[in-house]
């Protein structure tokens, strides 16, 4: 069974790479964004928890994110794509023992790899067509850095473990699908 870890800073590609990820290998797609929004709109017990932090402003904690990672791991019998998780070394080792506690483990994270100079033109390239408040020249500038500060030595983390596929992220959409797909097969 697959599980995969999508990774790349913000305007690499993750979005639309994923769609197809998910697609050529049936996995579930396991954004952590989705699930706050699910349990939520389930209005179980943890969803009234985090609307009610949501609502005051306030971030979800890891604990939160945790746990609904974990339940997302039990009721999977497909495989699992993470995108948008893990965002730092505590929560990379975190999925590593959540995967283990369910008989499980990563098969790689992908990265994808795109210049500086690439992704601050496509995000505001893509403020101009969805209309994103966040994808401004200087916002885009400062989640650079925080992905570079606190989610970037992730990859060093599973390239010590033998788990990290590097994926040019520049050039044609359909090319970098096909490298992913290669890299992904020779981890099967």
């Amino acid at each position: 069974m697959l599980n995969i870890v999508l990774f790349g800073a913000p305007g690499a590609g993750k979005g639309t790479q994923s769609d197809f990820i998910v697609e050529k290998y049936k996995l579930n797609h396991i954004s952590t964004g989705d699930l706050l929004r699910k349990e939520i709109a389930d209005q179980t017990e943890l969803g009234k928890r985090i609307k009610s932090i949501m609502d005051s402003g306030n971030l979800v904690s890891d604990d939160i994110v945790v746990e609904m990672i974990d339940k997302a791991i039990a009721n999977d019998t497909q495989g699992m794509l993470f995108d948008g998780f893990p965002r730092n070394v505590a929560q990379a080792e975190t999925l590593d023992r959540l995967l283990e506690k369910h008989g499980r483990k990563l098969t790689c994270m992908i990265s994808l790899d795109v210049p500086k100079e690439e992704l601050i033109r496509r995000m505001l390239e893509r403020a101009k067509v969805s209309g994103r408040s966040d994808d401004n020249e200087e916002t885009i500038k400062n989640r650079l850095k925080e992905y570079e500060a606190k989610t970037l030595p992730v990859a060093s983390y599973y390239e010590k473990k033998g788990q990290l596929c590097k994926v040019n992220g520049f050039g044609d959409i359909k090319d970098i699908s096909s490298t992913i797909i290669a890299e992904i097969e020779k981890h099967k």
